[in-house]
């Protein structure tokens, strides 16, 4: 199997509500997923699982460039394939197309009991700023997360070994990703 990052396109939007369903159990619907391909201060990615003879998506994220800021609104990956480094791998694809748009920072939120993404975030130089009480709709508060200095050379170098590491690393657990 090989994993590709790719914006998502109009002909992919019933397969990302499905794998919305998956990871968020409903948070977006179709006219939200297409509102987010035709805006031009979004960029809503995924991945996509080939093998020979079939794909399937495994992975969502979104940001909105917001003046000098990327918002990451969304990042899941499908329940089955959690846990292998696809939520890394998306990540740094997130922060590159942030880089690329010249954003100087990153910020999003994040249940406060999901530990395993806040440590995702604190690799990648997010810190807490802040909280939002009762945030989600079961009344669970949000951690609000930030990463300045997207443009220093140093965290553009580090991005990058990060990338290349992950590659490595998936290829020895026969995931291998295509760099793009």
């Amino acid at each position: 199997m090989h994993v590709l990052c790719r914006p998502v396109t109009i002909p992919d939007l019933p397969n990302v509500v499905a794998l919305d369903h998956r990871c968020f159990g409903g948070l977006w619907n179709e006219a939200a997923y297409s509102r987010e391909i035709d805006s031009p201060n979004s960029d809503l990615l995924t991945l996509e699982a080939t093998t020979s003879d079939t794909s399937k998506l495994i992975g969502i994220g979104c940001l909105w460039a917001i003046l000098d800021e990327a918002h990451i609104t969304i990042l899941g990956i499908d329940p089955l394939y959690q846990r292998r480094g696809l939520g890394r791998w998306l990540l740094i694809h997130l922060l590159q197309a942030a880089s690329d748009r010249e954003l100087a920072h990153a910020t999003l939120e994040v249940r406060q009991s999901n530990q395993v993404a806040i440590a995702l975030y604190q690799a990648f130089g997010f810190r807490v700023a802040g909280e939002r009480r009762r945030y989600y709709a079961d009344d669970e508060s949000a951690l609000i997360l930030w990463r300045n200095e997207l443009q220093n050379p140093t965290f553009l170098k580090d991005l990058q070994t990060q990338q290349q590491q992950l590659s490595r690393q998936l290829q020895r657990t026969n995931l291998p990703l295509t760099l793009n």
